[in-house]
């Protein structure tokens, strides 16, 4: 059976869940391999995670250095080369985009990007924020598939995990240099594409002030905060959690829609959520048509009752 190369996303010794969900999709093209690139010794945390969520094969490239971005496209493109696997997996982000279409083209390989099912011989992709669903083939030998994470249910089955020690080719002829790297304070809320649950504010919510209505429902669910582009647009939240085709994409199991109309760039960020709810004083807003509950409302007047009936039920 051909192998599936995986490259884990992972930070601070933790492998996020779009990993897992990886893994899981890999099955249905063949042997998932799981692809590490780190500081030495970050693979030592992670191997008992990936071998319990399928991955046979654990391949280890510690980088010496991090002044280069992207090494992983360095690594996957020298395994991909050696190995000829069926297809690359890449979980969908700003990183995973990077370092797919730098693959592809190294590779001179089909990408296939943003999708949210993986078969046998096709891929999905939910297209025109969500009114079509299309499959895709690619032409090329080894693909590279980057998948929309919460867009797989995540199967664990145990692998063998066998470890195997890669390099990382050297970086000739490269003149870009990291000098500096801050990372991003996201305080003590969920990630938003790692999220279970989130929570959205839109242009209904009226002000960057009053945006703490959404901040306190979701932490009265243990959520990620999210915000249409339109309140983004507007102030009223950073970017870094703009939910929508040029924001984030996200998929969790519950997602509320707090004065978001619901136009296609939201929608196509958040439609494969599994349950959605939305809360808007316009009956006619589009956001309703794809969602499972709604409520037709002042947001100000539904929340805090929606946040005590939660306080009840933890009661």
């Amino acid at each position: 059976m051909a192998e599936v190369l995986v490259l884990v996303d992972h930070l601070e010794g933790e492998i996020k869940k779009s990993t897992y969900e990886l893994l899981t999709a890999a099955r249905a093209l063949g042997e998932p391999s799981a692809v590490v690139v780190g500081a030495a010794g970050t693979a030592g945390k992670l191997v008992d995670g990936l071998a319990a969520h399928g991955a046979e094969k654990i391949y280890v490239a510690d980088t010496d250095s991090d002044a280069f971005l992207t090494p992983e496209v360095d690594v996957l493109a020298a395994l991909t080369q050696a190995r000829s696997p069926a297809a690359v997996l890449i979980a969908v982000s700003a990183d995973g985009k990077e370092i797919a279409g730098r693959l592809a083209v190294r590779t001179n390989s089909a990408w296939l990007n943003d999708v949210v099912g993986v078969g046998s011989g096709t891929v999905t992709h939910s297209v025109f924020g969500g009114a079509f669903i299309a499959e895709a083939k690619a032409n090329t030998a080894h693909p590279v598939i980057t998948v929309r994470p919460g867009s797989v249910d995540i199967e664990p089955v145990a692998g063998a995990g066998v470890q195997e020690t890669v390099d990382v080719p050297a970086a000739a002829g490269r003149t870009a240099t990291v000098t500096s790297r801050e990372p991003i304070v996201g305080g003590d809320r969920p990630e938003l594409t790692e999220a279970s649950v989130v929570v959205s504010g839109g242009r209904g919510v009226g002000s960057a002030d009053d945006f703490g209505v959404v901040e306190v429902l979701a932490d009265a669910l243990g959520a990620a905060v999210g915000a249409s582009r339109a309140a983004v647009d507007s102030g009223y939240y950073p970017h870094q959690f703009q939910v929508g085709q040029t924001g984030k994409t996200v998929s969790p199991q519950l997602y509320i829609a707090l004065g978001i109309s619901g136009a296609i760039q939201h929608r196509a960020g958040m439609q494969t959520s599994k349950t959605i709810i939305a809360v808007n004083k316009d009956a006619e807003a589009p956001i309703f048509e794809i969602a499972d509950f709604g409520v037709v409302g002042d947001l100000f007047t539904v929340t805090p009752q929606l946040k005590d009936e939660i306080a009840k039920r933890k009661s």
